[in-house]
């Protein structure tokens, strides 16, 4: 680094005090998803890591990501780039962030043990849409309004033939309004319309009673999660192609492998298992919802007999998964066989035998 390492400490008490004083008082609507993380105490071991990683870099460059970090669109992007830095060193390389080649900066250079650069790796995040996020952030406000009543029953909205619109705010308190009048009366209905909206009080198959609120005396409204359907790796496999194009020409003039680290949103479901599957052109298909989705997407046509296949581009020497479950720097290393720039066979080695020793998480 040739600036000033950066502070070992922005993420700390004061941080927490300042960002509860900032949006603690806000709508949930109102304020990022990334915000409990922020604040709470289960996730001071997350704000401990990111201190660690950004205390690596120098000012400037912790400052840029830390800038960022709490904005829902940015949150696990900056995640994955520090883990994949996490995990590089973890495997006993020396690393350098975004080192300049020309007009291009690649996420990070490794080097080689004599110093010299042997390996270019550059950062993916497969995330839900900036919509998406605004939607969540709708639906969670209604849930915090519901909690307010003092009922322990589990709400749901019924089933509907196309993506539920959330509430505005002001829609939001109108439905609390009349969901609270609704449920607190003694002779309450299984289900019951505010605006557009219908409502399922869900019940207990085992015991035949209603189902009782995780929240205890609250009511739990389990919204629509906005990323009901197919969880597929193809998405996030164009991107590592777009990353191949991008360097193409730099990798032709410095003869250096590229590899395109992909990680993944927590909420996209996206996995390594999913990646491998399109690897290995496995006819599988997975998809993800939750107790609230009302609308699981459209139908999906698919041939178990042709299933969908990646072939890595010549020009990417392979993919390094990066694992989004804490502690994060878990790294999973795909070579591309078809490479003609490849990874020196010693750090290969060393990447594939790190997976071998990891840690299955359950």
């Amino acid at each position: 680094m040739s600036e000033e390492a950066s502070p070992g400490r922005r993420f700390g008490t004061e941080f927490v005090r300042a960002q509860r004083a900032q949006h603690g008082k806000k709508t949930p609507e109102q304020r990022e998803l990334s915000y409990d993380i922020a604040v709470n105490d289960e996730y001071a071991p997350w704000r401990d890591w990111l201190d660690e990683q950004l205390a690596l870099l120098s000012k400037a460059e912790a400052d840029a990501l830390a800038g960022k970090l709490w904005y829902d669109e940015h949150f696990w992007a900056v995640i994955n780039e520090l883990a994949v830095g996490c995990g590089l060193r973890a495997a006993g390389l020396e690393i350098v962030y975004e080192q300049r080649w020309g007009t291009q900066t690649p996420d990070w250079t490794v080097l080689a043990p004599d110093g010299q650069p042997a390996c270019l790796v550059e950062v993916h995040t497969d995330s839900p849409t900036k919509e998406t996020y605004g939607q969540m952030r709708a639906w969670s406000g209604l849930a915090m309004r519901l909690r307010t009543i003092p009922v322990p029953i589990v709400l749901t909205l019924a089933p509907m033939d196309t993506p539920p619109v959330p509430p505005s705010p002001q829609e939001a308190k109108k439905i609390a309004q009349y969901v609270r009048r609704e449920i607190m009366q003694p002779w309450r209905r299984n289900y019951f319309t505010c605006l557009s909206y219908t409502f399922l009080v869900m019940g207990d198959r085992r015991t035949g009673s209603l189902a009782q609120s995780p929240l205890g005396m609250a009511a739990c409204f389990e919204p629509p999660s906005c990323l009901a359907g197919e969880v597929s790796a193809h998405r996030a496999a164009e991107k590592a192609e777009e990353k191949a194009k991008k360097y193409r020409t730099l990798q032709q003039e410095t003869g250096l492998p590229l590899v395109a680290a992909i990680g993944a949103h927590r909420f996209t479901g996206l996995g390594l298992e999913q990646l491998d599957n399109l690897l290995a052109g496995n006819p599988t298909m997975t998809l993800q919802f939750n107790a609230g989705d009302a609308y699981l997407g459209k139908p999906i046509q698919i041939d178990l007999n042709k299933p969908r296949k990646w072939q890595m581009p010549s020009d990417l020497a392979g993919v390094l998964w990066v694992g989004n479950q804490f502690p994060f720097g878990d790294l999973a290393w795909r070579p591309n066989p078809r490479a003609v720039q490849r990874v020196p066979e010693a750090m290969s080695q060393l990447w594939l035998s790190r997976e071998r020793q990891a840690p299955k998480t359950p």
